[in-house]
């Protein structure tokens, strides 16, 4: 997945190809992946599980923010229409997301 996304740059410019930090849960915990991420320079937000030694470099506040925004994941997926992604057009699925979006924000 690291090969094929990229991130935009705010404003004009290419996209850069390497994000300034990757975030996952305990199941991405593995010595390869953060060997991988070591190697492309990307700084892994990622807790150890309880059989690892514990990483002393662990930001916590970038991994509540990812939280966040897992938990508005599962929120958007109440809506059986984003969950089980009916729509065939993509343009479709995207406005649904916007409306879904718009209700809980209200």
């Amino acid at each position: 997945m690291l090969d094929t996304g990229a991130v935009r740059r705010p404003g004009r410019g290419r996209p850069r190809l390497r994000p300034a930090a990757v975030g996952g849960d305990k199941g991405y915990s593995s010595r390869t992946a953060r060997r991988e991420l070591r190697r492309r320079g990307i700084r892994a937000v990622i807790p150890t599980k309880q059989d690892q030694r514990p990483n002393p470099h662990f930001d916590r506040t970038a991994y509540r923010e990812r939280n966040q925004v897992e938990r508005l994941f599962n929120r958007l997926k109440q809506y059986r229409a984003i969950a089980t992604r009916y729509e065939k057009l993509a343009v479709t699925y995207h406005a649904l997301l916007i409306i879904a979006s718009i209700l809980l924000w209200l």
